[in-house]
């Protein structure tokens, strides 16, 4: 996506603290990442992703659900929004806000989103709890390309970690989300350098069909 000159462009969506946004915003300042973030929105005015963009000297905005009728108006709204600066690229970083089909097609190939959990497993809310309850073995986050289905759309990156006996919800949430900081830039870089696509719900990687996400354990990741 990046031209020979110059980074491919984001905007990040948020709806809380913004700690992914963060994650990015520091892979650009220490030179990791060929993308550059231009532009964060949230939905919440009280989201405190607000003030970190702003801090880095990142456009910021906020455009809140409640004051429209429905989804699709809201998201018309969003789509004026991010159509007037242009971006390469969609950074999804804990944005709490179904999108609608028809501005997932308009970006469709161009969203990323990361989700607490393995996908295809648990998608939607109450992640960890549900893997506790479950007794599962393995947990972890998921960088994916959005499709109009829910947490549905072809991973890219998956972070694992095992189920300790000792997890709660609350603590398997805290490492997974440092899981989480590590993984999103890459994925995001590999978008922005062009070296992964989504056709046809199908991720390539250097134009080789990627039948797995790649795995990214102990500080490395591995296709």
């Amino acid at each position: 996506m990046s031209g020979a000159n110059q980074p491919a462009t984001a905007a990040v969506l948020i709806s809380g603290s913004g700690s992914n946004l963060q994650s990015l915003i520091d892979a650009i300042h220490n030179g990791d990442t060929a993308l550059l973030t231009t532009l964060v929105i949230s939905n919440k005015a009280q989201a405190k992703g607000l003030q970190r963009a702003r801090k880095a000297g990142i456009p910021a905005l906020c455009l809140e659900n409640r004051n429209f009728d429905d989804r699709r108006k809201f998201d018309r709204a969003l789509a004026r929004i991010i159509d007037a600066h242009r971006p390469d690229m969609l950074i999804l970083a804990g944005f709490m806000h179904i999108l609608s089909p028809e501005f997932v097609s308009r970006y469709r190939g161009r969203i990323l989103n990361i989700h607490p959990s393995l996908l295809p497993a648990y998608p939607g809310l109450n992640t960890h709890q549900r893997v506790i309850d479950n007794k599962e073995t393995w947990h972890g986050c998921t960088v994916h390309f959005v499709t109009p289905a829910l947490d549905a759309g072809p991973p890219v990156i998956a972070g694992r970690l095992p189920v300790a006996g000792n997890d709660t919800a609350a603590s398997l949430a805290a490492r997974v989300l440092k899981i989480e900081h590590r993984i999103y830039p890459i994925a995001a870089n590999l978008l922005a350098l062009g070296r992964i696509r989504c056709e046809n719900d199908r991720v390539f990687l250097d134009n080789e069909p990627l039948p797995e996400p790649i795995i990214y354990r102990n500080g490395t990741i591995k296709p």
